[in-house]
């Protein structure tokens, strides 16, 4: 296998993981803000789906730079900065973790729907 190969193939997988990180981060919003009215909806499952959907976020930027570092390809400029600033969102949003607690299923349910937006805006200017 070659490198041009491998680096078109982890360009499709960065595209297509893209969705997964967009609609996981919707869902995971959505279904914190709707934890926050209905209790029963609340646990532990709610917050492992959110780890893992903010998690995509660390990867999806892990594979931008590493197509960025392994080709040689300009990538629109705000891409880039949508990406960062998705990635620096989950930072500050775990940080308030405990100082938000009482209202951690609006914290975090405002989060991914932000992270979602930032997601699709980063999409739309590839397009």
């Amino acid at each position: 296998m070659n490198t041009i190969t491998v680096l078109g193939s982890l360009r499709d997988l960065h595209e297509g993981f893209a969705w997964v990180m967009v609609v996981g981060n919707g869902m995971a919003g959505a279904w914190a803000l709707s934890a926050h009215r209905v209790e029963a909806l609340r646990g532990r499952a709610l917050w492992w789906f959110t780890a893992l959907v903010q998690s995509a976020i660390a990867v999806q930027v892990t594979m931008g730079v590493g197509l960025v570092a392994g080709q040689d390809i300009d990538p629109p400029q705000f891409h880039l900065f949508y990406g960062f600033v998705a990635l620096i969102v989950v930072g500050i949003v775990y940080s308030y973790r405990q100082s938000m607690r009482p209202h951690r299923h609006l914290l975090y349910g405002c989060a991914g729907l932000f992270l979602m937006g930032l997601g699709i805006r980063a999409m739309l200017v590839t397009a």
